[in-house]
């Protein structure tokens, strides 16, 4: 996207400790309120995931509904599928394709569309899908997504998946297609999505030094791709990184809440991507840096993308936090650190499992108010200095 064209996002996991169906509801009714106010705060984009079955992780189950729910409420802010599980038992291409189209037609072609995997065996085994055929398939989806609204009429068939000749309607307004992405949350898939020739979503905990060596391997493989595995002919070359955030005036208590928020995530996924037991779900449960210290030892991290065994890099979730946790200044240097690192997007994560509402919306003005606008000066600093 290159200097001055920073984007700043808000990413939702539908995340809570009280689970009960009353909670339920008021956090996603939350959600969108935040949602609606980023918009306000001048932030460009915000991100829903797609998780099933993820109790406490992420009740986002429907984000297409929730997006548009968010868009019949806003005139500008972009909506990122961020993402759509693409293996075909959780969504078939064609479904992908109407409801995609639909909604960048009713936002006015505000729509971004990212791929991810589902790959839990909680969620798979739900709906019947395999591991081995999570990668073809998502790659095949992302084919169809390319193409489908090329012609007045649309027909496929591969080893993976025949369509007969039918029209898809609607046509979206962004033509061939919205903007895609992938969900990369390890080196293999921050490699793959350069080789699709789409953005990457990088949502890992690791902060700036793996963004950097994320952004490394991402460039590396734009330089040196043959382009024979482009999904499109238009490459979207976008990298965009998790930052999380808890911004308040008293800098203590926002890192103990987003430690706190923090560790919740990682139970969360720890539980449902290895083997941990159910999160602590009260708000002040004790020492959290120390808890987590001592869970880092032997976590299985297998954050959205990642099946692979425990390793320094996989168990920076579980690390004391260095985010964004703290007042506006400390927000505004790991900002400056995010984009040093390569990050074409910053994604902010405030909505945790045991952070409140009320954090989040002053989490979300403090980053309109005070951090955006310093980061956006700097930047249009750096473009007129160069020109």
């Amino acid at each position: 996207t290159g200097i001055g064209a920073m984007k700043f996002s808000l990413i939702f996991e539908g995340q809570m400790n009280d689970a009960s169906p009353s909670n339920e509801q008021k956090v996603l009714r939350d959600c969108v309120a935040q949602a609606v106010f980023a918009e306000e705060m001048g932030f460009d984009a915000i991100w829903a995931v797609e998780h099933h079955a993820l109790t406490w992780y992420a009740h986002m189950s429907a984000p297409e509904i929730f997006l548009s729910f968010v868009a019949a409420k806003t005139s500008r802010i972009r909506l990122g599928h961020g993402c759509v599980l693409m293996p075909f038992g959780f969504n078939h291409p064609v479904r992908v394709a109407e409801r995609v189209a639909m909604l960048d037609v009713l936002s006015n072609g505000r729509l971004d569309v990212g791929a991810g995997r589902g790959a839990t065996q909680q969620e798979m085994g739900m709906f019947g899908v395999q591991a081995q055929d999570t990668y073809p398939q998502v790659e095949e989806t992302l084919r169809i997504l390319s193409q489908i609204w090329r012609e007045e009429r649309f027909e496929w068939s591969s080893d993976l998946m025949t369509i007969p000749n039918r029209p898809i309607h609607p046509h979206p307004v962004q033509t061939p297609h919205p903007p895609m992405f992938m969900a990369c949350t390890k080196r293999d898939t921050v490699t793959l999505a350069a080789e699709l020739g789409i953005g990457a979503l990088v949502m890992g905990f690791g902060g700036p030094s793996e963004v950097a060596e994320l952004r490394g391997i991402y460039d590396e493989a734009i330089a040196t791709r043959s382009g024979d595995r482009f999904v499109s002919d238009h490459a979207n070359n976008h990298l965009s990184a998790l930052c999380p955030s808890v911004v308040l005036d008293d800098a203590d208590e926002a890192l103990r809440i987003g430690t706190r928020g923090q560790r919740f995530f990682a139970e969360s996924i720890h539980h449902w991507y290895g083997t941990g037991l159910p999160p602590a779900l009260d708000v002040d449960a004790g020492d959290d840096v120390a808890a987590m210290a001592a869970d880092a030892e032997h976590v299985v991290a297998r954050l959205s993308e990642m099946n692979i065994p425990a390793s320094p890099s996989a168990t920076t979730i579980y690390e004391v936090p260095q985010h964004a946790y703290g007042d506006r200044h400390q927000a505004i240097r790991y900002a400056r650190e995010l984009i040093a690192a390569g990050a074409d997007e910053i994604m902010v994560i405030c909505q945790l499992g045991t952070v409140s509402h009320e954090v989040s919306m002053e989490t979300i003005r403090q980053w309109g108010e005070y951090v955006i606008p310093v980061i956006r000066a700097e930047q249009e600093n750096l473009v007129s200095a160069r020109n």
